[in-house]
């Protein structure tokens, strides 16, 4: 993947680069997500067997999923007792007002920046 804005622009990048980008996800955070939203809810246990990879590998795609803000976990009770968590992924919708938002501030503050640029370059 392209390491700066001209290279991007060169690039044959497409949706799912500029999500990892915009997020800031790594592939298999991407893949998980994917098939939360096509499959529906899921425990990590069955998440990490459709990704082929252990739980522990598809709950920290989970943790990092859910620290922005694609997926959020919610608690179910077994007859039995006791709890267990499925995880859901949040809508394309949301997906992409969430990251027009990230766009918008990042391009806010860069405009910011580079409006002081003159006086950044010129102290010595």
């Amino acid at each position: 993947m392209a390491h700066s804005i001209p290279e991007m622009l060169r690039a044959n990048f497409n949706c799912d680069d500029v999500a990892k980008c915009i997020l800031g996800l790594k592939e298999l955070d991407l893949q998980a997500y994917k098939l939360l939203l096509v499959n529906g809810p899921m425990t990590a246990e069955k998440l990490g067997k459709l990704l082929d990879r252990e739980r522990s590998t598809s709950y920290r795609s989970l943790q990092n999923l859910i620290s922005c803000g694609l997926v959020y976990r919610e608690s179910r009770s077994i007859d039995v007792g006791g709890y267990y968590y499925e995880y859901v992924a949040i809508s394309p919708e949301s997906v992409k007002k969430m990251m027009q938002d990230n766009i918008d501030d990042w391009y806010k503050k860069v405009s910011s920046l580079i409006d002081n640029i003159d006086e950044e370059l010129a102290v010595d």
